[in-house]
């Protein structure tokens, strides 16, 4: 009896959609234990992500000025260069949560094709949101502590500091509905990342999928929950619990720093960028995919088509 060989093409929408659906089924069904410590992972691997891009951006901008003394990488690269470089670097957290297996909430969006085909429940779906996002918030906030217990932001004659303190400030000082709309755009390129590996054959595939949409969501400036639960308590944790570093680079900072307070974060940045996100990923990419491939047509008929065959789920 012949048996097909293995294909090697990439999935077609339509079944890109089926693929979509059945994983959000799986993601639905963990155990809350298992979910929440592939959460954790999830926080951890988008927030060394940031530690990255963090990493790179320091001193790219402009000279900063420590203690009397300038700080050593200073570059002075124009501004659309030095987002596209942080970019970049940070899409090796989305790798490693696709790549690795972990459990993002905002990739975690696509969940709702599944619910739409009622093939998941409102309280299956709600629970694993919530889940995931304590997780993911335990994950990120746990490592921007070890990072800086590891004094990282004094790196680079304190440029990393720097850095982490104007991007934590410059994330709490966006007003809610400039923050909620940066926030569609950016959880339509993470979702679009991860709908872009439905169609992957390897791991390869996966990499380059991912890359571009994620660099474009970061060069373009947009709001990701996930990645400011690392971001902005980073540049708490280095305020409040490093004042001697802080007083040396606080003259330089929009407003002595003043925006770094749990309080801020909270209300003017994780709020409206998680409203956002749900929005940017559920509705526009997650809802117009399923409209368009997995709903029932007008004539009564289910539009989903036939489940993915096994060589189809590889």
């Amino acid at each position: 009896m012949s048996t097909s060989p293995p294909s090697f093409d990439a999935l077609m929408p339509k079944d890109m959609a089926v693929k979509a659906e059945n994983v959000g089924i799986a993601k639905a069904g963990l155990g809350a234990y298992r979910m929440f410590a592939l959460a954790i992972l999830a926080g951890a691997f988008i927030a060394m992500g940031a530690n990255y891009a963090t990493t790179v951006w320091a001193g790219l901008g402009k000279i900063v000025v420590n203690a009397g003394k300038d700080v050593a990488f200073t570059t002075g690269f124009p501004y659309g260069l030095q987002r596209l470089l942080g970019g970049i670097v940070f899409s090796t957290g989305l790798i490693m949560v696709v790549v690795g297996g972990s459990e993002l909430f905002t990739g975690n969006c696509l969940i709702p094709m599944a619910w739409a085909d009622k093939k998941v429940t409102t309280s299956a779906m709600l629970r694993n949101w919530v889940i995931v996002y304590i997780g993911n918030f335990v994950g990120s906030v746990l490592t921007a502590y070890l990072v800086f217990l590891g004094k990282q932001h004094t790196f680079g004659g304190g440029a990393v500091g720097v850095a982490a303190l104007n991007i934590g400030i410059a994330k709490n000082s966006l007003g809610f509905i400039q923050c909620v709309t940066l926030a569609i755009f950016c959880n339509a390129l993470v979702c679009m990342a991860v709908w872009l590996c439905f169609s992957a054959r390897s791991t390869t595939d996966k990499i380059v999928s991912i890359i571009p949409p994620i660099s474009a969501f970061v060069a373009c400036g947009f709001e990701h929950c996930v990645a400011n639960m690392y971001f902005i308590p980073s540049a708490i944790f280095i305020k409040t619990l490093d004042p001697t570093y802080f007083a040396t680079v606080s003259a330089g900072l929009k407003d002595g720093g003043a925006a770094l307070t749990w309080g801020t974060f909270l209300y003017n940045n994780l709020l409206p960028a998680t409203i956002g996100n749900i929005i940017g990923g559920a509705l526009m990419v997650g809802g117009m995919y399923w409209f368009i491939y997995l709903r029932p047509s007008w004539s009564g008929t289910a539009g989903g088509g036939m489940p993915l065959t096994s060589q189809q789920k590889k």
